[in-house]
């Protein structure tokens, strides 16, 4: 997970089928928040054992549904019962968005879309470029404001605080990430990446680490204004899963992640006045979001097409949890479709 920067890592049995994953937030509520040692720690004592997946056949929307309904970041593809992928929500959604603003930009790709659409609904709807634009209003252009209530808090830490404090803190409130402030003034943030990346993998102890040692300081702010789109394609570029959300007054007053902005965007797109006008949406996202990115009368299943996180396999779940985080000596990368595809060596 270290050495590829990753958050999960999947795990499959003696015959090769998928048995587990193990997340970030796993080994932050299971593992450093119980005061337990990684290099003594079994993977099968920590991981979600058989985790929801989808065939690789799947529609986007299929896979999408899931992680939200769920409450996954992270989704295992299957074909012919093997592990193929593993998708991340954020670059699952952010990809969906690139793809609706590129076939809105080509028309005909929309135009297909609204074909399957207008063949089972008639022709009451509005034309396709009227529907993109009403689709990405209703569902990407809200403002964070819509998402955050006045009585939400925010769990926070000061920079002196030790690693262990903050991650009792995240498993206290529920969240995968803290905070760090100094009275009333920001001073970074520390998810569960960071500490399993910079804690759990770095062997240092979270009894005696300081917050300010691994934290990630300066982060950027979006405001009670910024749109959940603005926000999504923010967190995309700074490859972040979490994003920082100031008031007028320059007060912290939410830390927002991935999985918080797609249930939003997802609930606002199904809120139409009717079944028809819901499974309409749901038509067009089946159709707009099977796009290829370089080919826009690709029909095939949106799953198979979309970006894939490199995913980590272990074979068997009876190796030390450092082995996940460490034991990546044995990759075998091969390239397929004129995309980076890695597929791990199995350890034996």
């Amino acid at each position: 997970m270290a050495a590829r920067r990753a958050d999960a890592a999947l795990l499959t049995d003696a015959k090769g089928v998928l048995s587990g994953i193990v997340t970030a937030e796993d080994i932050l509520g299971r593992v450093i928040a119980e005061g337990l040692i990684p290099n003594t720690t079994s993977v099968s004592k920590v991981m979600t054992r058989n985790p929801v997946f989808v065939m690789s056949n799947s529609s986007a929307t299929e896979a999408l549904q899931k992680m939200v309904q769920g409450k996954f970041r992270h989704l295992p593809v299957v074909e012919h019962g093997e592990v193929i992928a593993m998708l991340d929500i954020t670059k699952f959604l952010y990809d969906a968005i690139s793809r609706m603003e590129k076939a809105a930009e080509q028309g005909s790709a929309i135009a297909a879309a609204m074909e399957r659409v207008e063949r089972q609904w008639g022709n009451e709807f509005a034309g396709p470029h009227t529907l993109i634009e009403n689709l990405r209003d209703h569902m990407f252009k809200p403002s964070l404001s819509t998402i955050i209530t006045e009585n939400s808090s925010v769990a926070s830490v000061s920079p002196s605080d030790l690693v262990i404090v903050a991650a009792k803190k995240m498993r206290e409130y529920r969240v995968n990430s803290v905070v760090v402030m100094t009275g009333n003034m920001l001073q970074g943030i520390l998810t569960s990446k960071d500490l399993v990346l910079r804690v759990v993998a770095q062997n240092l102890s979270p009894e005696v680490t300081l917050v300010e040692k691994v934290m990630t300081a300066s982060p950027d702010c979006a405001t009670l204004d910024t749109s959940i789109l603005e926000a999504l394609q923010s967190m995309q570029d700074r490859k972040s899963r979490h994003i920082l959300v100031a008031d007028k007054r320059g007060q912290i007053v939410s830390c927002l992640d991935a999985l918080q902005l797609t249930q939003t965007a997802i609930s606002m797109g199904a809120s139409g006045p009717n079944d028809v006008a819901n499974t309409m949406v749901q038509k067009f996202w089946d159709s707009a979001l099977a796009l290829h990115p370089s080919e826009e009368n690709d029909w095939h299943s949106a799953v198979t097409n979309f970006v894939r996180q490199p995913q980590i396999v272990l074979k068997g779940s009876k190796h030390p949890l450092m082995l996940a985080m460490h034991s990546l000596s044995k990759l075998k990368i091969k390239r397929a479709d004129a995309q980076i595809q890695l597929r791990f060596k199995k350890l034996r």
